[in-house]
């Protein structure tokens, strides 16, 4: 990242000396992820208010719903000496390009709009480099969820799991009914997700932050990590032969239709239900992950902003920022994702009971001390140190390693990340 550094000062003073003044006036150029049905709708609240407000919006939307493809065109962008005006970048990665000096000053946005009132402080933590402002949060995600078609169930003669025993006993039922009980996407970040909820519900949140906050290579090398991947290995024999490659979405949209039991993701997946009509307690429930129940494993969706120097498209970057937290596009924005609002204090008449819970259990998580980082989703640790451990998870899951190997490569892989 220093070299990236070093090539984007060089390239940014070749920029700027080339571009002719107020090239970018009043625009924003925006990089982010959102590419699938609920997430699209989302975006597009954004879009519209932003061009309500007098400016431009262009959209620079990179499929894959891990992010990982984004943020290599990022890192081509800043090194070109062309980076977007924000760009959907969460947890310690915004500390990553925070380093690089490449991040604009948000505190005046920040200062006007009462941020540091309206945010809980574990949220405007992750929106701060030495402490100032840099990024501006759109919502707060609940990663442990179980997403499940009641119908499903029912057919099988299951009873929809609350402990990882149970979720056995109900996926063989399934699979004799001759139905997928689990509908999941072999990509290595949704197998990681799959994996961080085990490892919470079978270890509980000290021993996820130990394994995923602090790295502790002991307990990444554990009878407790070892039974996790015991579990994780159950899932995926219940899962179906189609899986490798399938994007989340397309998952999610099994089990709308009936085809799986379960799926185990974050409540992006509940735009999924929206978007196709369906009703949360009618057509689908969401439950805690099992095991999981009164913790809440947390990713906050953020866009930092770079550093702009025409003094309109600054104007028109500051307006995003203060539009995303905003009432209107917190309220629009979450109901239409899936998610919660990040500012405190919100109505929550118009949000249903999935979104309910989750406001209910991110308040109480974080005061019972289960409220724990996402390592999934890029909030509990550097990007090098995830990427260890997706690969891990992901070899694990497309062969027949053994747990307790599993294990032993996790805590050799993270040590090497580090």
């Amino acid at each position: 990242m220093k070299t990236l550094r070093k090539l984007t000062q060089l390239t940014t003073l070749t920029c700027c000396l080339s571009l002719p003044v107020g090239a970018w006036a009043g625009e924003v150029e925006v990089l982010h992820w959102w590419t699938s049905g609920g997430e699209a709708k989302s975006v597009a609240v954004l879009k519209q208010l932003l061009e309500d407000a007098g400016h431009k919006w262009q959209d620079m939307a990179v499929a894959g719903g891990g992010g990982e493809s984004a943020m290599t065109v990022l890192k081509s962008r800043v090194v070109s000496g062309d980076p977007p005006t924000a760009a959907q970048i969460k947890g310690p990665t915004i500390q990553e390009w925070g380093d690089e000096g490449t991040l604009t000053n948000l505190n005046s946005v920040a200062k006007a709009g009462n941020w540091d009132q309206l945010l809980p402080k574990v949220v405007s933590d992750v929106m701060k480099y030495d402490g100032n402002y840099v990024a501006t949060p759109v919502n707060v995600h609940r990663v442990n969820w179980m997403w499940a078609n009641p119908a499903v169930f029912e057919k099988a003669g299951a009873k929809i799991p609350t402990t990882w025993e149970e979720f056995a006993v109900a996926a063989e039922k399934i699979q004799a009914a001759g139905m997928i009980p689990v509908a999941h996407g072999g990509q290595s970040w949704q197998d990681a997700t799959t994996f961080e909820s085990i490892v919470l519900g079978i270890g509980g949140a000290d021993f996820f932050n130990k394994a995923f906050v602090d790295l502790d290579s002991k307990t990444l090398n554990s009878p407790t990590m070892v039974k996790s991947f015991d579990m994780l290995r159950t899932v995926q024999k219940y899962t179906d032969k189609d899986s490798p490659g399938r994007d989340w979405n397309l998952a999610t949209a099994m089990v709308i239709k009936g085809e799986a039991g379960m799926q185990f993701m974050g409540d992006w997946a509940k735009g999924e239900f929206t978007a196709a009509g369906k009703k949360p307690g009618k057509d689908y429930v969401c439950l805690p992950a099992p095991g999981t129940a009164g913790a809440f494993t947390f990713n906050i969706d953020s866009f930092a902003m770079f550093e702009v120097r025409d003094r309109s498209a600054k104007q028109a970057q500051n307006d995003l920022a203060r539009i995303i937290m905003e009432p209107e596009f917190q309220e629009v924005f979450n109901l239409n994702k899936g998610s919660i609002p990040a500012r405190l204090g919100m109505s929550m008449a118009k949000f249903d009971s999935c979104a309910k819970d989750s406001s209910a259990e991110f308040v109480s998580s974080s005061k019972t001390g289960q409220l724990v980082p996402s390592m999934a989703h890029g909030m509990s640790t550097f990007s090098s140190v995830q990427g260890a451990i997706y690969d891990t998870v992901t070899a694990f899951f497309n062969s027949d390693m053994s747990s307790r190997d599993a294990a032993r490569k996790l805590a050799s892989a993270v040590q090497g990340a580090k």
